[in-house]
């Protein structure tokens, strides 16, 4: 291990961070023998990484220029120079790797004091992903540019035919369509449009049977699903009008019997054909409802339709795994909206890189993750020491999170006390003032939190969401400068924002003081 050198400038101590945590996982694939040079210290590797990320840099390109010109590149590289091939195939292994970084990282921190649990604050945040809006294209441009691919290559199978004659193994190679060219990414992206479609009928589909399972089981329907209401209403009224024939028919077979045996016919015969029953009127009725209800619902769906700005469902062909996001004060992004919880000292224990536009179904599995990171930095906190900072609680003491994640669900699931704001923070604020609280919504549990907030404690510790959870936002997109990831493909994307995560709470360690040469060398005693 190099011995500490005087002084405590950041790079000096990125490198002896790195060099103090376990990087095995990186170590593991790293050339040690056969023919050729050995491969580069993937410790050193890493730290250049971790050095150019904080600084802005994610150009593989750059990194290599900066290596051979920038007084701290070239301290770390020790004048052993990688190029940009050697930095893109070290980070391509990132997606199984970087987990454990992220948590070795957040090891050293808790080692150091950090990682404050009293309060945690759960956010969302979009960021661009390394595709162009102008990319996305609809179901039928997909389908477009598909056929075009397909003829294309037909055109040139016809050609190389007419030229080398007709040969077996001529057919489009299975390269072609791999996601890394563009027409497996057009594929690519058309599948999943398909694969959105049809999970949507399959849901429907499950919300019919379900109401049929109700049905047979003698419970509680109420109204039946618009998209199978009439079909359901039409196996009701065959299932009535079956019924009330089969009293017909059952009537009329006894009546025979009777007049063989007595001579008499039954009392009572049926006045109405099968059709005419007021049960089977009233079925009826309701399958010609139930026509009204779609036509209805058809109705309204053509109005959306024909008033929608946009284009409706769309696919990126440059990186099909993103999505159109909306921003705050309007408009969109190509990208992915990562979720974090961060704890009171600013430190993001845990983090996701997700599709979904929308906040709402991450509460639950956001707050398990932060339990998982609290237990391992609870697990390697120093003892109370008031000189180094040590301490504090082993678990979340509670958890803040932003209208977005507003639901019963959320509210009432497993998991640390939380605040959930209602509604905007200018109207808690006001509520909390006494003043008007606006429409209420929700069930028992969002009225709890709705009045929970009006008191002098509640609103006081929902005060701490904003600088808990926005302030890594903007140090990671203002101060270290990375508003838009470097690479494509969900995997490789959450893999690098982990890292910029990881990068963020190291520099988070050094920027506090906590992570000085002293405390580096208490930690190796």
């Amino acid at each position: 291990m190099r011995e500490w050198l005087p002084g405590d400038h950041p790079v000096w101590l990125v490198i002896a961070a790195v060099e103090r945590m376990d990087t095995s996982v990186f170590h593991a694939g790293r050339k040690t023998g056969g023919a050729g040079t050995a491969g580069y210290d993937p410790d050193m590797l890493v730290t250049v990484l971790v050095w150019a990320y904080a600084h802005g840099v994610a150009s593989s390109r750059e990194i290599q220029g900066l290596c051979g010109t920038d007084v701290a590149f070239r301290v770390i590289c020790g004048g052993n120079w990688p190029d940009h091939v050697t930095f893109a195939r070290f980070r391509k292994d990132f997606p199984g790797l970087v987990g454990e970084f992220f948590a070795q990282v957040l090891i050293l921190c808790a080692r150091l004091g950090m990682g404050k649990l009293g309060t945690v604050a759960l956010d969302g945040m979009k960021i661009t992903a390394s595709a162009s809006k102008s990319a996305n294209r609809t179901e039928e441009g997909l389908r477009k540019l598909a056929g075009e691919a397909v003829a294309a290559h037909a055109a040139a199978d016809a050609a190389e035919d007419e030229l080398f004659g007709e040969c077996r193994g001529d057919e489009v190679p299975p390269e072609v369509w791999s996601p890394r060219t563009r027409d497996g990414r057009i594929r690519a992206a058309l599948a999943d449009l398909e694969a959105e479609r049809r999970a949507a009928q399959a849901a429907e589909a499950a919300k019919a049977e379900e109401f049929r399972e109700r049905q047979r089981a003698g419970q509680r329907t109420g109204c039946s699903p618009v998209s199978a209401a009439v079909e359901l209403a039409e196996e009701n009224l065959a299932r009535v009008m079956a019924a009330q024939q089969a009293r017909i028919d059952d009537w009329q077979v006894r009546n025979a019997a009777s007049l063989g045996e007595t001579g008499r016919p039954l009392r009572n015969p049926p006045r109405t054909p099968a059709s005419g029953h007021r049960r089977v009127r009233a079925a009826a009725a309701k399958v010609e409802a139930a026509r009204a209800r779609a036509e209805a619902a058809a109705a309204r769906a053509a109005e959306r339709e024909a008033a929608r700005k946009g284009p409706g469902p769309v696919r990126n062909i440059t990186d099909p795994d993103s999505r159109l996001m909306p921003v705050r004060g309007g408009g969109f992004v190509q990208g992915y909206n990562t979720q974090n919880v961060t704890s009171e000292d600013e430190l993001i224990i845990a983090t996701e890189l997700t599709d979904d536009p929308t906040d709402m179904a991450w509460f639950e599995p956001m707050m398990r993750a932060a339990e998982d990171a609290a237990a391992l930095i609870a697990a390697h906190r120093p003892a109370p020491d008031p000189g180094r900072g040590g301490g504090g609680p082993d678990t979340i003491g509670q958890a803040l999170a932003d209208a977005g994640y507003c639901s019963e669900a959320n509210l009432t699931c497993p998991g640390p006390d939380r605040l959930i704001a209602t509604g905007k923070h200018r109207d808690l604020e006001k509520a909390a003032r006494g003043g008007d609280t606006g429409p209420d919504w929700g069930g028992e549990a969002v009225q709890a939190m709705r009045d929970r907030l009006k008191t002098g404690d509640g609103i006081t510790a929902y005060r701490q969401r904003g600088h808990i959870a926005e302030t890594p936002h903007g140090q990671i997109k203002h101060n270290m400068g990375l508003r838009q990831l470097s690479v494509r493909g969900k995997p490789k994307a959450a893999a690098e924002w982990k890292f910029i995560c990881a990068v963020h709470n190291l520099f988070k360690a050094i920027t506090t003081g906590h992570l000085t040469g002293q405390a580096l060398a208490a930690l190796a005693s």
